[in-house]
C-alpha cells in the first residue's frame, strides 16, 4: 500500500468512526463537521482532485432532500400535521386502537415523506395525548419511532439512506415502491403485534378514551396547498418524474406564500445532514480511488454477498455499527459487481432501515423519540426500547429477506 494508500485509509476509519459514535473526544465536532473534516482531508493528502470532489457529491440525493425537508417544513408550520394527527387519534376511544392509530399514522407519514421529520411532530402529539388520558407513553412512543422505521422502506423518499439508494441504483420509484411495500406493511403490523404483546398490561386494562389534542393555529389556506403539492408529487413520483427535480419544484413552490415566514421554513431544515452528506460522498470517492482496486472490489464475491440472506445479515450488523447512510456509501463499490445489483440494492435499503429498530441508538428517528419523551418527563430506557426492538428487528429481517429472495 502507497503512504497515500494508507493516509486515505486512516481518513476513512477515523471518519466513519467519528461518523458512528458523533463526535470526536475534546473537539466541539458533531458528525456533518467529522464528515466535512474526513472530505477535505481527502482532498489535502492528493486521494481526489477539488473536480473530482465536486463530481463525488451526488446532487441529486442532496436536492431530493432538500426539497423534502422544505415540504415537511412547510406541513409542519402551517400546522398540517397536527390537524391530521388531532383527526387520527381523537377517533381511538381504548388502547389499543390508539396503538394501531399512532402507528399507521407514523407508518404511513414515514412512507412518503422523510421519518425522521415525522418523529419530530409524532413524539410530542403521543407525549401529549397520553399525559392526558392518564396511560402510560412509553408503548406508543416506542411504536412511533419503530414504525416510522418501518414505514419509511416503502418508498425513496422514506429516508435519507433510500434516497441514496435511489440515486445511486437507478430504480425508479415505482419499483422501489412495488418491491418494498409489502414489507413496509407487514413491519408496522409486527410494530402492532409485538407492541401488545410486550406492554399487554397497558392493554389489558380495558378504558374508554376520549384523546383530545390542541390544534393550536392552521393556516388553513397553506395546509390546503401543501396537501395539494403532496399530492401533486406523489403523482409526479409515480409518473416516473425524476424524485429530485419533482421534490425541488414542490418545495419551491410552498415558498411562495404571503402567510409564513420563510424563515420558519429554514429554521426546520437540517443543514447539518446535508452538509454530512457531501462530506461521506468525498471520503468515501477519496477511498475508492486511491484503495479500492478492481481485484478488492472482485473479492465482495468472496463474501458471497450475491447471497441476499448474507448481504442483508451483513447489511444489519453495518447499520449498527457505523450507521445507516455511512453503511450504504460503504456498500456503494461493491454493489454493482453482484449478479443482480437492483436486488441487492433492494437488500441494503431494506436492511439498512430495519437494522434501526435494534436498540435505541440504532436510527436517527429513536433517537429524537428518546429525546422528545426525556424532555416531557418520561424518559425512554434502552431496555423498555430493546424488549420490542429486538424480536420486531429479527422478524421484519428475515420476513423482508424472505420477501425478497423469492421476489427476484
Amino acid at each position: 500500500m502507497t503512504l497515500m494508500g494508507a493516509a486515505a485509509l486512516l481518513i476513512l476509519i477515523l471518519t466513519y468512526a467519528g461518523v458512528a459514535i458523533g463526535r470526536i473526544p475534546g473537539l466541539r465536532l458533531d458528525r456533518a463537521g467529522i464528515a466535512l473534516l474526513g472530505g477535505a482531508a481527502m482532498i489535502a493528502i492528493g486521494a481526489i482532485s477539488m473536480e473530482d470532489a465536486y463530481r463525488a457529491i451526488n446532487f441529486d440525493t442532496i436536492t431530493l432532500l432538500l426539497g423534502m425537508m422544505i415540504v415537511v417544513a412547510h406541513l409542519k408550520v402551517s400546522g398540517a400535521f397536527r390537524g391530521l394527527g388531532a383527526i387520527a387519534i381523537e377517533h381511538a376511544h381504548a388502547p389499543f386502537m390508539l396503538l394501531v392509530m399512532v402507528t399507521l399514522l407514523t407508518g404511513v407519514l414515514s412512507a412518503f415523506l422523510v421519518n425522521d421529520a415525522i418523529c419530530l411532530v409524532m413524539a410530542p402529539i403521543v407525549v401529549h395525548v397520553t399525559r392526558v388520558i392518564n396511560r402510560n407513553p412509553i408503548p406508543y412512543l416506542i411504536a412511533t419511532a419503530t414504525a416510522s422505521n418501518c414505514g419509511s422502506v416503502a418508498t425513496i423518499t422514506g429516508n435519507p439512506q433510500n434516497m441514496v439508494i435511489g440515486a445511486l441504483s437507478g430504480i425508479s420509484y415505482p419499483a422501489f415502491s412495488a418491491a418494498l411495500a409489502p414489507v413496509a406493511l407487514f413491519g408496522l403490523i409486527a410494530v402492532i403485534v409485538i407492541v401488545r404483546i410486550v406492554y399487554r398490561a397497558e392493554f389489558t386494562r380495558t378504558a374508554e378514551l376520549a384523546p383530545h389534542i390542541s390544534r393550536g393555529r392552521m393556516h388553513r389556506g397553506q395546509v390546503l396547498k401543501a396537501v395539494i403539492v403532496c399530492i401533486g408529487l406523489a403523482i409526479a413520483f409515480f409518473a416516473g418524474v425524476p424524485v429530485a427535480k419533482a421534490a425541488l419544484i414542490g418545495g419551491a413552490i410552498l415558498l411562495l406564500t404571503r402567510a409564513i415566514k420563510p424563515d420558519r421554513i429554514y429554521r426546520e431544515i437540517d443543514g447539518p445532514l446535508l452538509f454530512m452528506f457531501a462530506g461521506l460522498f468525498v471520503v468515501v470517492a477519496g477511498a475508492e480511488r486511491t484503495l479500492l482496486t478492481p481485484d478488492l472490489i472482485a473479492s465482495a464475491k468472496n463474501l458471497g454477498l450475491d447471497d441476499v440472506w448474507r448481504l442483508s445479515g451483513f447489511t444489519a450488523v453495518l447499520s449498527n455499527i457505523m450507521s445507516n447512510v455511512p453503511a450504504v456509501l460503504a456498500l456503494r463499490p461493491f454493489i454493482p459487481g453482484l449478479e443482480n445489483p437492483e436486488r441487492a440494492w433492494l437488500v441494503v435499503a431494506m436492511s439498512s432501515t430495519l437494522a434501526g429498530n435494534f436498540t435505541l441508538l440504532g436510527s436517527v428517528a429513536n433517537l429524537i423519540v428518546a429525546e422528545q419523551s426525556k424532555a416531557a418527563g418520561t424518559p425512554l430506557s434502552f431496555g423498555a426500547f430493546f424488549k420490542v426492538g429486538l424480536p420486531l428487528t429479527l422478524v421484519t429481517l428475515v420476513a423482508g429477506t424472505a420477501w425478497l429472495a423469492l421476489g427476484f
